[in-house]
């Protein structure tokens, strides 16, 4: 649906780089905040594969009794992060004045756009009870997780954007918030799975834009 956001993206973009928190392990260890989140996150010591991925008859049941419809709110939230392209990387930041870090960015855009508050770390965010979707069934709006520090365990995240792209903040030295190719060798390496927070968004609600 948003494969139109594509030609706006220079190739030049795509590059591989390092994730949000690959710099530094101890980093991720600092990562683990309060959750700001009204959504309710699994144990901690489950294990990432351990969900039944969720078909797209699952995802449809999931969300058959929501007011508000999927494409409009990813719209809403892509088209920000899209305006926010060139925002610097900040560890711990969740401002586009000061700064994002990945979970941050993720964050702020699901907060503003779609009322729906993640919890604040990468580690958190991937555990919220969202469906799990496939690659080959990823929808723009939908989250990735990646383990970017070798050690099997998330420690960034982005939003797909569509046309196997996704935007995410990814390091100060790759730029900060930026668009890259899922597909790249490093980060098809380097993906974990990916979950459709957006079915556990609100009723529809017209957000105010700062």
């Amino acid at each position: 649906m948003l494969n139109r956001f594509a030609p706006l993206v220079p190739l030049a973009l795509v590059t591989l780089l390092f994730g949000c928190a690959a710099q530094s392990p101890v980093s991720q260890q600092q990562d683990q905040q309060s959750v700001i989140s009204q959504v309710s996150a699994k144990p901690s010591t489950s294990l990432v594969f351990e969900e039944e991925m969720a078909t797209e008859e699952d995802l449809q049941d999931f969300a058959s009794s929501k007011p508000y419809q999927l494409p409009a709110l990813a719209d809403n939230i892509l088209e920000r992060g899209m305006s926010l392209i060139g925002t610097r990387y900040r560890f711990g930041g969740t401002s586009e004045n000061t700064g994002f870090d990945c979970s941050g960015f993720i964050g702020y855009l699901f907060r503003e756009e779609a009322g729906l508050n993640l919890p604040r770390s990468t580690r958190e965010m991937i555990n919220v009870k969202a469906p799990l979707v496939a690659r080959n069934n990823l929808k723009p709006g939908d989250l990735l997780f990646f383990s970017t520090n070798g050690r099997g365990r998330v420690s960034h995240a982005g939003i797909y954007l569509g046309d196997d792209q996704f935007i995410h903040s990814s390091s100060r030295r790759s730029g900060g918030v930026r668009i890259d190719k899922l597909g790249d060798r490093y980060w098809s390496k380097t993906f974990i799975e990916a979950k459709r927070a957006l079915a556990m968004a609100p009723t529809a609600t017209t957000i105010s834009r700062n």
